[in-house]
Formats: structure tokens, C-alpha cells, sequence
């Protein structure tokens, strides 16, 4: 037995408890994983609420991130005792996710934690880190260098927009912040932000054009936030796309890339291949400075985990949340 949150939904309706498990109720999958630490996400409290229709399959454990030690291994690159960690690949969507003590899961999905990172410090990061480095990776591939001017960072509070900004700054960019919250400028002038503006600026209807001011972007946000993003990105500069917190749609027009040659670079966090994973955690290790970890996150137990949920949703929690779920 393990204590996890089952998220289920019947005729009484749709309900998220923290309760005991049977490990015979674990999916199928040729890896066991004894998990440490889990993440409350964006996506986790949308499931957990039951806000939007992330789960597909009931019942279901949510976390879609996760690190622990392998516990039962069929799979040729882990064996007993390995510590691992894992970013999406459906988990808590389609397929038992980390808010469990226990997880079986495809051993493919998982790479090995590095040897840098505790547990803990890798759930700090977890998938918000990791797509803010995946986009990082994506404007480096296009050759967007610190000299060629400064790089947006919207939703600057939530944890990808706080780990974009540490990053970028640690690799010598100037950084402009986005946000709606005031209060919050201290904390982003300490990850390294150069620059707040109003997220005002940028979230009402646009022209399809407008004044270059980006040499690049990161964008977790979407919608009309994206739209202008790409209106006033440089010459040749470059947006990456990593979100959707204001909305799935994209009212823009085709200017900025046939105009100005900008390039709209997609970010999919879920299904990278296990070499591109690796070197994103890699770079982590290397690019991250870890004393701003404390700043950037805080952790829960278990059992505070859905009383968080809506809190996160409705912006009150920033950046990340880690959860221990062995409390």
C-alpha cells in the first residue's frame, strides 16, 4: 500500500483525494519508481480541480513530473537503485503520474537524474525549468546571441517565465519581464530581470506590426500576450512558444515572419527524445545557478497538495511548487 491523490469521476461526479493505493492498482509499465519529490503544475491543478478536461481516463493519478529511485526494473537502462527523473510523456493525463508515493511507469520516458541534482532540486526545476531551457535551447539554434539586444520574458512570475529569467541572465542576456503583479519586481530583479513592463502592454488586441523592441522571446502565455510579442520581435529574431496561461488561441497576422523574418519556434516540454532530454538537464546543471533555487520554489507535503490546487490556478502561489510526498 501507498498513499496517493486518485482523481475520479462517476455518476457522483468528479473528485481528487489523497487516499491508500494497492500497488496492484499501478498501471503497466517495465519501471517501478519509489518516489521522493513531485511538483504541483499548472496542468496538475487544472486536473486536480477538474477546470479542464486534462485527465482522459479515469481514475488517475496527476504529477506530471516526478524523481525517485527505481524500485523494479525490466528495462535495459535502469536497474535497482537508480535515481531517475521524468518531464510529461502524458503522465497524470493518460497514465499514473508523481503525486504518489509509488509510480510504473515506461521506462523510455525516464532519463537518469544528474548527479548535480538532489531529488528535491531536480523537482524545484522540473518541467518548468526544463521547457524554460528547451526554449533557451531553441533561440541559441537560431543564433540569438546577448549582443543582439534584449530577450522578453512573459509570464514572468509563474515558474518557466522565473526560470527563463535566472537562465538568460546567467548566460549574459539583458531580460525584460513581463507582469501583471507589482509586487512582485523585487523578485524578479533578483532572478535577473533588467526590465519590468506591464503585462498590460502586451495582452490587449495589436497591430500586426509594431516597433522592434525584442531581439527574442520567451512565451509561456499565448494569445493576444504572443501576438504582440511577435509584432515587435527584430529582424530575424525569435519567439518561442511554451504556453498558453492567457489562451490556446493566436490572433496575429503573418507579418512579423514574412516582414521581418521572425521565427515562431514551437516548445513541446512532453514527448522530447531522450538525447534532447538529457542535454536540457545537462545545460541545467551547467546554467542554472542553484543558491536561487530557494527563491524561485517552496515545498508541500502530500496532503496539502489539493487545498493548493486552486490557489496555484488562480495565481496566489509563485513560481514553483515542490511536493515531498512522503509528508
Amino acid at each position: 500500500m501507498f498513499q496517493g491523490i486518485l482523481i475520479d469521476k462517476d455518476d457522483s461526479g468528479y473528485r481528487a483525494t489523497l487516499q491508500e493505493i494497492n500497488d496492484d492498482q499501478l498501471p503497466e509499465g517495465d519501471v517501478t519508481v519509489r518516489v521522493a519529490y513531485s511538483t504541483l503544475n499548472f496542468k496538475d491543478g487544472l486536473a486536480i480541480t477538474g477546470s479542464s478536461p486534462v485527465v482522459r481516463k479515469f481514475p488517475m493519478v496527476p504529477g506530471i513530473d516526478l524523481a525517485g529511485t527505481v524500485e523494479v526494473s525490466g528495462h535495459p537502462d535502469y536497474k535497482v537503485g537508480d535515481q531517475v527523473v521524468l518531464n510529461g510523456w502524458g503522465v497524470g493525463e493518460g497514465h499514473w503520474g508523481g503525486l504518489a508515493q509509488k509510480a510504473r511507469l515506461n521506462g523510455d520516458w525516464l532519463i537518469p537524474l544528474p548527479k548535480e541534482f538532489t531529488a528535491a532540486q531536480a523537482m524545484a526545476i522540473g518541467t518548468a525549468g526544463y521547457t524554460a531551457m528547451l526554449s533557451i535551447l531553441a533561440l541559441e539554434h537560431n543564433g540569438v546571441t546577448p549582443d543582439q539586444g534584449d530577450v522578453l520574458v512573459t509570464g514572468a512570475n509563474g515558474g518557466v517565465g522565473s526560470f527563463a529569467i535566472a537562465l538568460l541572465n546567467k548566460l549574459g542576456y539583458r531580460v525584460v519581464a513581463s507582469t501583471g503583479r507589482t509586487s512582485e519586481h523585487d523578485y524578479l530583479k533578483q532572478l535577473g530581470a533588467s526590465e519590468i513592463i506591464d503585462r498590460a502592454t502586451l495582452s490587449e488586441p495589436g497591430k500586426p506590426l509594431a516597433k522592434e523592441r525584442w531581439a527574442a522571446v520567451i512565451d509561456s502565455v499565448g494569445s493576444h500576450t504572443l501576438a504582440n510579442a511577435c509584432a515587435s520581435t527584430k529582424a530575424n529574431g525569435t519567439v518561442a512558444a511554451c504556453g498558453l496561461a492567457q489562451g490556446m488561441d493566436f490572433p496575429a497576422s503573418v507579418a512579423p515572419f514574412i516582414l521581418r523574418g521572425v521565427t515562431l519556434a514551437g516548445i513541446n516540454s512532453v514527448t522530447q527524445p531522450k538525447a534532447r532530454r538529457i542535454l536540457a538537464w545537462n545545460r541545467l546543471a551547467k546554467d542554472l545557478d542553484f543558491a536561487l533555487l530557494p527563491l524561485i520554489s517552496h515545498e508541500i507535503g502530500l496532503s496539502e497538495t489539493i487545498e493548493a490546487a486552486p490557489r496555484l490556478l488562480a495565481g496566489q502561489l509563485r513560481g514553483r511548487v515542490v511536493v515531498d510526498v512522503n509528508r
